[in-house]
């Protein structure tokens, strides 16, 4: 059993990301300051270390220097908010193993640190744990239907696949269902999220680099096309792509060869193309914002993604199944959710889709005294945005006593506006219009209202709109 030692002195946060690897596999410690990782680092001799870049008595790069000395060859991964991105961006330069974002996916986190036990010079065991991959199960509607049959369908092709639909919604998930479907389901699956890639890093992540190559490049570096070779690659968010890294892309997919930053040589390599979007790709095109021809090379066959609120007949079987996934990881034995929490549920316009559902599900079994899930247990947002039957749309609700005409703010007129200078009462309207104006894409939503990306997270938490 392969050992994690969690540096982050959130303490919650901390056990919860425990939980979860322990679920998966990991023999897991923690160390909620520097002082007693030093003691860890020694004792317990982890395989890898995940550590927070804000730490009470260091930083995470004190741990970082620390593990170089004591242990090079346990790969360290930092965890950092978005307004530290570019200290991590150096930490990875000066030998950290990758970076994930809070608020940290616990999926996307436990595939970082499957790439880093994997990597050249890390003699941790080889075995992997066994992982449920299977985030979601299948729905029974017309539309989970479709989708199953598509996958189906193109699976045993070879074909470039684009997934389209809105934040949430399972992607991935179909994504992995095509790759196992596949011929190629011996062979490596890599997931990479676009948006989350640093412009200056982004193509060292996709085609790797040698030694020496930039300012920090200690060590050669593999690609993930390269570790995804004879498998498929899954780009998610592709349409955050900068345009140089686009022509870098096509080029790979065109002539199935890359090359490494810093070399001459080319590698050729084999993989099948995934790629997927919340974005209108065809209007980016237009605008210039977007390749056309690797638009065309991604889109052999696109397969489109309805939104949680458009399928009602899998929304409780998705819910129950979230909920015996809360009971393992928090080890509580909730059985069933109250006709009232069932009501709201299919009333409410779940603009986070599936991802929002499970979040919300695991926080009320965490709040749940008894055995059944009540209502009380549930963020307030639900009961007060809840979906017209006649017309699809939520209803907005205002403060007492406040005019309609001064509470509403359409997306049109939140774009024009700076988050800072609207009132509190409005701010939470003003950050979901302009949400739901981007599909979710929180780094847009950010740009648009301009703040950085942290603050739009804390303003989210501090209005209950799901993360």
């Amino acid at each position: 059993m392969r050992k994690v030692l969690i540096v982050d002195d959130d303490v919650t946060f901390c056990l919860m990301l425990e939980t979860f690897l322990r679920k998966n596999g990991f023999d897991v410690e923690q160390s909620f300051s520097f002082s007693d990782a030093v003691k860890k680092i020694k004792s317990f001799v982890p395989d890898i270390i995940l550590t927070d870049l804000r730490l009470p008595d260091h930083d995470g790069l004190e741990v970082l220097h620390l593990s170089n000395r004591e242990a090079p060859n346990t790969p360290v991964i930092l965890m950092t908010g978005y307004a530290d991105i570019k200290t991590a961006v150096q930490a990875i330069k000066l030998g950290a193993f990758d970076y994930v974002a809070k608020p940290v996916n616990p999926d996307e986190i436990l595939l970082t640190i499957k790439r880093a036990l994997k990597s050249p010079g890390n003699e941790a065991n080889q075995e992997e744990p066994a992982a449920d991959d299977n985030l979601y199960v299948e729905g029974t509607s017309q539309a989970a239907l479709k989708i199953a049959e598509y996958a189906a369908l193109v699976a045993p092709t070879g074909m470039s696949v684009l997934i389209l639909g809105e934040s949430g919604t399972g992607k991935e998930f179909i994504a992995r269902k095509i790759h196992q479907l596949s011929a190629r389901n011996d062979k490596p699956f890599v997931a990479i999220d676009c948006g989350a890639l640093p412009r200056d890093l982004a193509g060292s992540e996709f085609f790797g680099h040698l030694k020496g190559a930039f300012t920090g490049a200690f060590n050669d570096k593999q690609g993930q096309f390269e570790a995804a070779n004879g498998g498929t690659i899954f780009l998610d968010e592709i349409g955050n792509l900068s345009y140089e890294i686009q022509v870098q892309l096509l080029r790979a997919i065109q002539e199935r060869k890359i090359r490494r930053i810093g070399s001459t040589v080319e590698i050729p390599v084999d993989v099948r193309i995934i790629t997927a979007t919340n974005e209108d790709l065809k209007q980016a095109v237009a605008k210039g914002e977007f390749r056309e021809d690797l638009y065309h090379r991604i889109n052999e066959f696109a397969v489109q993604v309805a939104p949680l609120r458009d399928r009602p007949e899998d929304l409780i079987l998705f819910a129950r199944y979230f909920l015996n996934q809360a009971n393992k990881e928090l080890n509580k034995q909730v059985a069933d959710f109250s006709s009232e929490v069932e009501h709201i549920f299919l009333h409410y316009s779940w603009p986070g889709n599936f991802r929002e559902l499970r979040n919300i599900i695991k926080r009320a079994v965490l709040l749940s005294k008894g055995n059944v899930i009540e209502a009380e247990t549930l963020p307030d947002e639900l009961a007060a945005n809840q979906i017209q039957p006649a017309t699809g749309q939520p209803f907005q609700t205002y403060e007492a006593g406040v005019e309609e005409d001064n509470a509403t703010i359409l997306p049109e007129q939140a774009l024009d506006l700076s988050l800072k200078d609207t009132s509190q009462r409005s701010e939470r309207e003003l950050i979901v219009a302009t949400l739901e104006k981007v599909r979710f894409n929180k780094s847009k939503a950010a740009r648009l209202l301009n703040v950085d990306r942290k603050t739009l997270y804390n303003k989210m938490k501090q209005y209950g709109i799901p993360l």
